[in-house]
């Protein structure tokens, strides 16, 4: 409510003095003042609280009646408040600026949407002086207007109001500490913190806020009345004197990490519970405390008290101890243990104490009690000069203010100092504000009473202050009025709902009336209910509120209605609660309560909670709570400490012998006998003999010797493991590979996976070894090494290990060798596991050592830099309990997160037979109403426990119930086998369990049993217990029965040899010198565990695992991580049929259909099949029909909407590798668990094929089981069951709360390393599922200080979320640790298939045909012969694969039946093209994603280079073709331009250089390459750096206009050929046309301006090359070893790089006389066939070296879609020209399922419906004028669809009908595959087939030019019955054509033959005509 230093004078004079007017006045016990010190604080006004403290003005009538000179007095009560933002505190000002380094300082970030320009308010508001001079300021009275100075304006002064009591003198003297400011500019005032204010002000600082800094003038009215610059503000430094003869320690500069009030303890607050004066806290000093005297040990003088758990400050017997209080903030006193900060203190020691005649007894001049420095900087709780010691029985606790603020301490205490002149009048301490605690109170009540603070002051405390404790558990809840707007708009209220002081107390009440016997207050729980308590106000009496009018007087308490509200509250708590009310002070009550406290008889029952309710006049209501219920109060004080504090505790109980007396009273039995007696008297009795091990009752006996040799009966059921990866586990593992695939496709660069050729990882684990070689086990049998590469099969015993690191002393050197790794091999992806990351995530700079001597490792090792910033390494974080790493700081994005799929229930979990039991079916449990529950509380235990407690109120809970446990198994083994009386004295939970045990073995024919786990935190209560239960069985003769194992994360197990033994017999297959080394070892071992250590580490064990004891996990944990992970020790997989009878007991709830399958279905995305044989170098081992692209990823640029083909992301990559991992061939030894079917067994194991195809297994995951958390096979067909859980009261008062109504233990604070953010926040529901719980702890809960994450503070950019940073939650032994080796396969098996890639496999078609009549040239030549080839016939028929699904060209050579060879293509044409996976080479080209040292530069922009370095060039030539000047654009680099000639003025571009025919450079290609390319700026493969072997050559992309930025972003360093925008809608023929075009013109271009240098036109190089944007690799083939002379060498092939290709091409003997040249299509059918002819004449696809100057009268057709090489080549062909395929050489083209050909989706012009139905290609064309459905397509690619699927209406005699083709005039048309076509050219002197004799069965005129005449047609011979088709650009010239070839003299036409294509006359539409032949 206050400001927390408001009141403090800056005088450390008067301070220094004000400590004598202390002491003289508490010795002269004069008359005592009233209390009014405290009164100097200011109060918050909060607008809709009732003001519960009176006004200022009040305050400054009282202050002024009492002390007139009000400014020279120091508070005496030091208020400390509780800050969460330690960033909000004030500067202590008694520290010299000067000395001080300046305190790093991050402001918080502005709000959203708030305003941040200098001189302006976030409100927006102006506050510059020269702005606002002349406005009327209002200032209230009180105040002044200063001028503040901003660094970042210097030349401007802002205007603040601000607060004249914080503002020095004009001595520069008596400015209150603080500060209380409003804003000019925006009018909010009520600014109580210079931090905030100058936040609001935009100061933007880089150093911590201070007013003395940063107000600087006094602001006053000017002549004119303007505003201006007045007098400097004096702020004079606070430097005390030191009298002669002192030396003045000054508190240290230096601070050591502080801690906020909240740091530690299981609930959240600090961790220094007294328990009594001798607390081994007190005697552990640090270096961060260092005694000024010397480091004397005072832990030896028993004379001595120590302050409990204040390390610094040990004072002497009748000295007071540090206050109880000293818990609600270890930081205060500077702890050192416990992970609270310690103190610098000062370096300078005293020389001499001058003042030690005046101190009072027992203070000597060496006193210990002056070893303890000043605090740290901020901590309030020493007073800088008291000239004389406190009194001996003074400690004060500090007053905590209503609703203080949370991070301060909540205690201070005090330390002499030297003295100073200058000494003021004493004055007396008022008494109301002391409370003198009873000697021996914790004697005689037996109870160490609680306070836990509320609102209001608290007393200080004299005496006996070790028997009390102050907690600040509910104090957060009380700070509502501190909420921000923020907050409460999240929560949905408004600031008018926040419940006042009044209303607080009795909801308080209420909640502790409700309480029972056996609970204690939660936090949690009761914010809860004060969030109900605002929410539940009528919505009617919220909306007519008005902001600030507070509530209305019907939900308002009066302070006189209080106390009689309050006393009727508690009057129905059955005297549970008392209110005791005083007027007073707080302290008034807490005296009274303490004194009758002492007093009361024994027999009388004691209330377990006194609320004291003071209703002060002058202070308004005030109040807080003393806990007395025996067990309320001991659960508190001990759930105040951290799991850490407490162990020591409990270990320092048993050093120092405190347990004595309890161990005496277990020394008998419960029938009084003396057990030691009883039991040797049991072993005499017994002699030699011992029970026998097993097939036997407990009384049948053998021989030592004998039993030692009996050996178990051979198990042939059990086996060894078999590993095995269940479909959950492959699921999650997809998942996760899916995340990885996320973040490489997210375009911010943080992961490039198509870099990585190899995967290597290291798995980080808790110190435990067992973990440890479980996990190493896991890795050897999951064959992860193998299958990575990274081990020979042989040596994976040995080396598993190597791969597995503890988080111990040895981690750095082990990390450091793996950093090594990673920066040595930046193409392997390494991937660090931090399994188990919750544990142990504490900073490494935290300064705090209570986590252990390895606090901070994980932190060092995995927030290290090195493993921040490489960007191969990953970072997997695995935890079945992500709390703690899910707070508003977390490091992991949460979409990074991957949560383990989860069905809602049992029942909802299908059709498997394991199912996992976990955290909520234990308590789901509770419902079954079964006659065993598996969840269970002793009661009769936990009543023996609480009459323990009573007896022993100074020992710790957990000391005691210990000695218990081991008595009640001590009896319940000696009830079982000697002494049956002792049974009534067992609990029967204890006597069950051991009886099961015990028999369990003698009715086993092999001897198998039983597992039974006691959890013992602490490892001295672990070793007493096993020490003695081992020495009562084996007194008893059970030793060869069960063995009892001391579970220890720092040891090995160890068992006696004969159990060794056993197990071996059991395993059959193990070699001599095997040891159990995991608990799954012991499977079927009858045997108790005793697992200590502070938590439990994940560690799995064994199905024969039955019960696990917990009844020591009580009150001490209270965070849902400590909790629940002791539950997880009992979480597995069970056998459906056990848990269907009780589930058919219970009504099931309805089942949510939508649930029923939403476990399995999260990976849809992932069911791309890609199961493939592995592939080996270059060579093709096997297909797959449909697999994906090599490194197939895409990112989200934006791609126009009629491309959106189904590009393929690494996320399509993933899934489809994830599928490999489905099945290994064979059975692989598999992961964390089995037991059941293996989801491999349900998918069909794939054999290298053809097609390759497979089942996807995520088909049948639904139905396969899960893993087990066990390796072993089941043995017998008995069925696993879920383990039975024994807990302490409390434990199952939160976990079976669905049954008492109260707050689970999901709803506690998650983890004790962070803290709620908030104290109202939303409910949380238990029903929340994974995802939603992360998101509800990343708003609302923060990381504490001593948290690895606390650095990683919201705002500060530079860190915020690790993009390589992924998390894997899933609940205990689920079976994570198989998912993540999964997942290292699966990213292995798609890195391969990165660097595969995927290219067509298909014969050429009727290539057997051709070869017989080629065999002229010999097929050793390298070079065609060009009288050869001139005289080889041309060989119309394409090849090419594509032409499979085309119309074949007729020629007069056979070929295989039409018929039969059409109708089987028909069947071909739906299925895929066939595809071969191969591995990409050095010489492969490669597309955006490939990334590598030698080609960045060739791809990659440098950061240097801007888009603006590539220039944009207009380049115009005329075409005769379009009628007229053409101009294209080249985008050009700079380092490109040497290519280019360009003009010497204006830069213009004139032509391209070519080179000469006679240049001969091996490192240079001579043909420009022009590649055309849409649709695949990120697909194409672009990147022929490598193909080129780095040799210069020009390429250009030729692109489309609205395509050009995509390419100018992906490929900057390419030069771009931009087409014109008329060409944005054609298709490929287009742009071939556009590169010949402008190549001939060049050519004309460049042989002018060579001329002029002298060279001859013919010497200019004529060729270009075109190649298609899917080329990927070339092949030589028929290529011969030099050493193998035979003649009948098997054929052979190998990789070459197209530099070979061309040049070998370019090299060719009279190359100029040659129009194309080109290369064959690869198949696998190339590999095996006989060499055939070198050379070929006949049809080149996809690669052709084109001869510009030969072919330049014949031209691509540039309106063509389809087909348009074929209809090339028959036209060049015709003309003359030769053409000559290379045979020895193929290519292979990579299939890319994007872009590429422009499809069109054919969609209506005018869309009436959302719901496109598809257009049959009938639709296409329509009658013209009709009223026909226009589509939005271009006409000629609907006419070339048109015929390619309407043969059969066209062209009916045509089909099949191979003798009588169809006549195409100077063109090739795709009109099916049914139908050949016969071209014929029209050009005189052309080369056409010989058509005597043939008679045509239709004819094809396609936009016929002039050659095309009517006696030219009259040459052909037509069927009756023959079909013709003339198309024309439109109407007019299709009658002109009709006319003009006289087609009516042959030919019907009929009015309803005239078509056209279905266009609207703005697309311009194609007309065609039909008619028959007469």
């Amino acid at each position: 409510m206050g400001n927390s230093y408001a009141g403090k004078l800056k005088s450390a004079r008067f301070e220094e003095a004000l400590h004598n007017s202390i002491e003289a006045s508490l010795r002269s016990n004069s008359v005592i003042p009233q209390p009014v010190f405290s009164q100097l604080y200011l109060e918050q006004q909060t607008l809709n609280l009732e003001d519960i403290k009176p006004k200022i003005e009040e305050l400054n009538k009282e202050l002024s009646l009492h002390y007139p000179e009000r400014g020279n007095h120091k508070l005496l009560n030091e208020q400390v408040t509780n800050e969460v933002d330690q960033e909000e505190e004030d500067e202590d000002e008694d520290m010299s600026e000067t000395n001080s380094p300046p305190i790093p300082y991050t402001e918080k970030p502005a709000p959203e949407g708030s305003c941040t320009v200098d001189g302006f308010c976030q409100a927006g508001r102006d506050l510059r002086l020269v702005s606002v001079s002349m406005e009327q300021i209002e200032v209230p009275a009180g105040f002044e207007l200063v001028g503040a100075k901003s660094p970042n304006i210097p030349e401007h002064i802002l205007v603040c109001a601000v607060d004249k009591r914080f503002l020095p003198d004009d001595n520069g003297k008596n400015a209150l500490l603080g500060f209380s400011g409003n804003c000019v500019g925006c009018g909010e005032k009520g600014f109580r913190y210079f931090t905030e204010f100058s936040n609001h002000i935009n100061l933007k600082l880089a150093t911590q806020p201070k007013k003395q800094k940063h107000l600087k003038y006094y602001l006053v009215k000017n002549s004119q009345g303007a505003l201006s610059k007045g007098p400097l503000i004096i702020w004079k430094e606070c430097k005390t004197r030191q009298s002669a003869g002192l030396s003045f320690v000054k508190p240290s500069s230096s601070r050591s990490p502080t801690m906020s009030q909240e740091n530690g303890g299981s609930n959240g607050y600090s961790s220094s519970f007294i328990h009594t004066a001798d607390s081994p806290s007190s005697r552990t000093q640090t270096s961060s405390s260092v005694s000024l005297y010397g480091s004397l040990d005072m832990s030896r003088d028993r004379s001595l008290a120590k302050p409990p758990a204040v390390s610094s400050q040990l004072v002497t017997k009748n000295q007071a101890t540090a206050p109880a209080a000293a818990r609600a903030n270890g930081s205060a006193n500077g702890l050192s243990n416990g992970g609270r900060a310690g103190m610098s203190s000062s370096s300078q020691p005293p020389q001499s104490v001058a003042h030690s005649t005046s101190h009072s007894p027992g203070y000597s001049a060496a006193d210990p009690a002056m070893s303890a420095g000043p605090p740290k900087k901020r901590h309030r709780g020493w007073y800088p000069g008291s000239p004389v010691p406190i009194p001996a029985t003074a400690v004060p606790v500090p007053a905590v203010r209503p609703v203080a603020r949370s991070s301060e301490p909540l205690l201070s205490a005090p330390a002499p100092q030297p003295m100073v002149s200058g000494v003021l009048q004493p004055q007396a301490i008022p008494a109301a504000e002391t409370v003198i605690v009873p000697e021996n109170l914790l004697n005689d009540s037996g109870v160490r009473p609680v306070i836990l603070i509320g609102y209001g002051t608290l007393p200080y405390f004299y005496g006996n202050v070790g028997d009390i404790v102050v907690s600040p558990l509910l104090v957060n809840c009380y700070k509502n009025p501190q909420l921000n707007g923020k907050t409460l708009e999240k929560l949905g209220m408004a600031s008018s709902q926040l419940l006042s002081v009044e209303s607080m107390i009795l909801l308080t009440l209420q909640y502790l009336v409700r309480l029972g016997s056996d609970q204690i207050p939660l936090r949690e729980e009761f914010e809860q209910i004060v969030l109900k308590a605002m929410q539940g106000l009528p919505l009617q009496e919220r909306s007519s509120l008005l902001p600030g009018a507070g509530l209305p007087s019907c939900y308002s308490v009066s302070q006189a209605q209080l106390p009689w509200l309050a006393r009727l509250t508690a009057s129905v708590s059955k005297d549970s609660v008392h209110v005791l009310v005083t007027h007073n002070s707080l302290g008034e009550g807490i005296s009274e309560t303490l004194r009758s406290l002492s007093e009361i008889p024994p027999q009388q029952r004691l209330p377990d909670y006194v609320v004291v309710i003071c209703t002060s006049k002058m202070r308004g209501n005030e109040f807080c709570v003393l806990v007395l219920g025996q067990y309320q109060s001991r659960a508190l004080a001990e759930s105040m400490l951290t799991t850490n504090e407490f162990l020591k505790e409990i270990s320092y109980e048993l050093i120092t012998g405190k347990v004595s007396i309890l161990a005496s009273h277990f020394k008998t039995t419960s029938l009084g006998d003396n057990l030691d007696k009883q039991l040797e008297w049991f072993q005499q009795r017994r002699g030699d003999k011992v029970v026998v091990p097993f097939r036997g009752g407990v009384h049948d006996c053998v021989q030592s010797q004998e039993a030692a040799a009996m050996m178990p009966m051979q198990d042939t059921g059990s086996g060894n493991e078999v590993f095995q990866i269940y479909a959950p586990q492959l699921n999650v593992a997809r998942k996760l590979l899916s995340q990885v695939c996320s973040i490489a496709d997210s375009g911010i660069q943080s992961l490039d996976l198509g870099r990585f050729c190899k995967v290597d990882f290291m798995i980080l684990v808790p110190p435990s070894e067992v973990l440890f070689h479980q996990t190493a086990q896991r890795v050897r049998q999951s064959g992860v090494l193998v299958d990575l590469g990274l081990e020979e099969a042989a040596a994976i015993h040995q080396k598993a290990e190597k791969y597995v690191v503890r988080l111990d002393n040895d981690v750095h050197s082990k990390f450091e060798a793996f950093i090594r790794k990673v920066k040595q091999n930046p193409y392997t992806l390494f991937v660090l596991i931090h399994d188990n990351s919750h544990v142990d995530l504490t900073s490494l700079i935290s300064g705090s050592v209570s986590h252990g001597e390895l606090q901070g490792l994980a932190d060092r090792v995995i927030n290290c830099r090195e493993a921040l910033e490489s960007m191969n390494l990953l970072v997997l974080q695995v935890s079945s309990f992500p709390f703690t790493l899910q707070t508003q700081q977390s490091r992991i994005s949460v979409y990074n997160e991957v949560h383990w799929p989860l069905r809602e229930s049992i029942e909802e979990s299908g059709a498997e037979e394991q199912v996992y039991f976990g955290l909520n079916d234990y308590s789901r449990s509770l419902r079954w109403g079964v006659a065993s529950p598996v969840l269970r509380c002793d009661e009769a235990f936990e009543k023996m426990v609480n009459t323990l407690l009573e007896r022993y109120p100074r020992l710790h809970s957990m000391v005691i119930r210990s000695y218990l446990l081991i008595q009640q198994y001590t009896e319940a083994m000696m009830a079982l086998t000697s002494m049956t009386s002792l049974r009534d004295h067992t609990t029967p939970e204890t006597l069950g369990i051991l009886d099961d045990l015990i028999s369990m073995p003698g009715k086993d024919k092999s001897g198998r049993g039983h597992m039974l786990i006691i959890r013992v935190p602490s490892l001295q209560l672990a070793m007493l217990a096993r020490e003695r239960l081992e020495e009562v069985r084996d007194k008893l003769g059970l030793q060869y029965r069960f063995e009892i194992i001391l579970g220890s994360p720092s040891s090995e197990l160890c068992l006696a040899k004969h159990f060794i033994t056993r197990i071996k017999a059991w395993r059959c297959s193990e070699s001599e010198d095997w040891v159990p080394r995991t608990y799954e070892d012991l499977e079927g071992l009858p045997c108790i565990v005793i697992l200590t250590g502070k938590d439990p580490l994940g560690e799995t064990f064994p199905r024969s695992l039955k019960y696990c004891d917990l009844r020591l996990i009580d009150s001490s944990y209270l965070t849902r991580t400590a909790l629940e992970q002791e539950i997880g020790l009992a979480c597995s997989y069970t056998s459906r049929q056990t848990i269907q009878e009780p589930l058919g007991a219970m009504d099931l709830p309805v089942r949510q259909q939508e649930k029923a399958n939403s476990s399995e279905n999260d990976s849809e995305e992932l069911h791309i099949d890609l199961e493939r044989p592995q592939s080996n170098g270059s060579a093709v081992t096997g297909t797959s029909v449909g697999s994906i692209t090599e490194n197939g990823v895409s990112s989200s640029s934006a791609v126009d909407s009629s491309q959106k083909t189904s590009s393929l992301t690494f996320q399509n990559m993933a899934s489809s590798s994830a599928e490999k991992g489905a099945s290994p061939p064979g059975v692989k030894q598999g992961c964390d668990s089995q037991g059941s079917q293996p989801a491999s067994s349900s998918v069909s194991v794939p054999q290298p094929s053809s097609c390759g195809a497979s089942t996807s297994p995520s088909s049948s995951s639904h139905n396969s089981r899960r893993p087990s958390q066990s390796t072993h096979e089941s043995r017998s067909p008995q069925a696993a069951q879920p383990r039975t859980v024994i807990l302490s009261r409390a434990a199952y008062n939160l976990l079976g709360s669905e049954s008492t109504g109260q707050l689970h233990s999901s709803s506690l604070l998650p983890h004790a390393d962070v803290t709620w953010s908030s104290p109202l926040r939303p409910l949380f529901y238990r029903g929340l599922s994974t995802e939603e719980q992360s998101l509800y702890y990343r708003q609302w809960t923060s990381a504490r200080q001593h948290h690895a994450d606390c650095s990683n503070q919201v705002g500060q950019e530079a860190i915020g979320f690790h993009p390589r940073r992924l998390l894997l939650t899933g609940p205990p032994q689920v079976g994570k640790t198989g998912a993540y080796l999964q997942f290292l396969r699966i990213v292995f098996r798609m890195l391969i298939r990165l660097l595969e890639v995927d290219v067509y496999d298909e014969e050429e078609v009727d290539e057997d045909v051709t070869e017989s009549s080629e065999l002229t040239q010999s097929s050793n030549d390298q070079w065609p012969d060009i009288e050869v080839i001139s005289n080889m016939p041309f060989d119309l028929r394409p090849h090419d694969p594509k032409s499979r699904h085309t119309s074949p060209v007729y020629t007069e050579k056979p070929t295989k039946s039409l018929q039969g060879y059409n109708k089987q293509i028909k069947r071909e044409v739906s299925a895929k093209r066939e595809t071969v996976s191969i591995m990409l080479t050095k010489y492969a080209t490669h597309n955006t994603f490939h990334h590598c040292e030698q080609c960045h530069h060739y791809t990659e922009a440098s950061p240097a280079t801007q888009l603006s370095d590539s220039t944009l060039h207009a380049f115009t030539f005329s075409s005769s073709v379009l009628g007229g000047e053409v101009q294209l654009h080249f985008i050009i680099p700079r380092s490109k331009e040497n290519y280019f000639v360009f003009s010497q003025q204006g830069r213009q571009l004139e032509s391209m250089r070519l080179p000469l025919v006679s240049d001969k450079n091996a490192d240079v290609l001579k043909s420009p390459i022009f590649t055309p390319t849409t649709g695949r700026h990120e697909h194409g493969l672009l990147n022929i750096f490598h193909a080129t072997e780095g040799a210069g050559h020009l390429h250009v992309l030729v692109v489309k206009e609205y395509e050009m930025p995509l390419y100018r972003k992906y490929w900057p360093n390419h030069i771009l050929l931009v087409l014109p925008g008329i060409f944005n809608n054609t298709g490929v023929g287009a742009a071939r046309f556009m590169i010949k075009e402008l190549s001939y013109h060049n050519l004309e271009l460049e042989r002018n301006r060579l001329e002029e240098l002298g060279v001859r036109r013919q010497e200019v190089w004529p060729f270009i090359l075109i190649m298609d944007d899917s080329s990927v690799l070339w092949n030589a083939h028929n290529v011969q070893e030099q050493t193998s002379q035979s003649a009948d060498a098997s054929p052979s092939f190998k990789n070459i790089s197209l530099k070979t290709v061309l040049q070998h091409m370019e090299a060719t003997p009279k190359i100029t006389q040659y129009a194309m040249c080109g290369v064959r299509k690869w198949s696998r059918r190339l590999t095996a066939k006989r060499p055939g002819a070198p050379f070929s004449r006949c049809h080149i696809h996809d690669f052709i070296l084109l001869n510009i100057d030969l072919t330049q009268n014949v031209q691509y057709d540039l309106n063509r879609y389809f087909c348009e090489e074929v209809d090339f080549n028959l036209r060049a062909n015709s003309s003359g020209l030769l053409i000559c395929r290379f045979n020895n050489f193929s290519l292979m083209k990579k299939h890319i399922p994007c872009g590429g050909h422009k499809d069109f989706v054919i969609k209506p012009k005018i869309l009436v419906s959302d719901n496109l139905t598809s257009i049959s290609p009938s639709q296409y064309v329509c009658a013209p004028d009709s009223e026909h459905m226009l589509l939005a397509v271009p006409a000629q690619f609907l006419l070339e669809k048109f015929l390619q699927h309407s043969s059969y209406k066209l062209f009916p005699k045509a089909i099949f009908n191979e003798k009588s083709p169809v006549l195409a005039i100077d063109c090739y048309l795709n009109v099916s595959s049914e139908v050949s076509i016969c071209y014929m050219s029209s050009r005189p002197h052309s080369v056409n087939l010989n058509h005597e004799g043939l008679v045509f069965s239709g004819l094809l005129l396609y936009l016929c030019d002039s050659f095309v005449v009517a006696d030219l047609l009259k040459k052909f011979k037509f069927l009756k019955g023959a079909t013709l088709c003339v198309i024309c650009q439109d109407r007019s010239s299709l009658r002109q054509t009709i006319v003009r070839l006289e087609l009516e003299d042959e030919w019907q036409f009929r009015l309803r033959d005239e078509f056209q294509t279905a266009n609207s006359s703005d697309d311009r539409p194609l007309y065609f005509l039909t008619g028959r032949h007469t």
